[in-house]
């Protein structure tokens, strides 16, 4: 799986900094930064990329393939 370009940082208060191309995305607190940094601490590079993908909406919506096609952006 090709990297998503995301990195996070775990604060002491138990937040979480999201960054994408080394940009803060977004800070996660409370029971999504928990959950997130428990998700990393699994050791599952791929599957931490894609939370961080979805958590941030930076992430395809499927509809690439049908928007390629259409008038304007021909």
């Amino acid at each position: 799986m090709a990297a998503q370009g995301f990195t996070w940082l775990a604060g002491k208060a138990g937040d979480a900094k999201l960054f994408h191309h080394g940009k803060l995305a977004t800070t996660l607190r409370g029971r999504k930064a928990q959950a997130f940094l428990d998700l990393t601490a699994a050791g599952d590079e791929g599957a931490a990329q894609l939370e961080a993908a979805r958590l941030t909406g930076n992430y395809k919506r499927g509809n690439e393939r049908i928007s390629k096609g259409h008038a304007r952006n021909a």
